[in-house]
């Protein structure tokens, strides 16, 4: 019972250090950090049909599906956001 509750605060200290560090990136690096991260998001997605492939029981494959699902949501989210950053510096042409 005690690995449960080490595991949980390492994973809430986590989301506080993550809050704080993404607060102090200044707004002209967030297009090339989101670039970056896209990344390290679709290893995510790969290790998650990894993990539902080998799902023998019925909540690991539901759970594994989420991972699929929510991991890919944050790829292409990635994607338009900085899509649209990048749209900002181009400049128009007027034909």
């Amino acid at each position: 019972m005690d690995i449960i509750f080490a595991k949980a605060y390492i994973f809430v200290l986590a989301i506080i250090l993550g809050f704080e560090l993404i607060n102090k990136v200044p707004s002209l690096l967030h297009t090339p950090l989101m670039s970056a991260t896209n990344a390290i998001h679709g290893i995510v997605v790969v290790g998650a049909c990894i993990v539902a492939l080998t799902a023998d029981s019925t909540f690991l494959k539901i759970v594994s599906f989420i991972a699929v699902f929510v991991g890919t949501l944050n790829v292409v989210g990635g994607y338009v956001v900085t899509h649209r950053m990048l749209k900002k510096f181009k400049k128009e042409d007027n034909k």
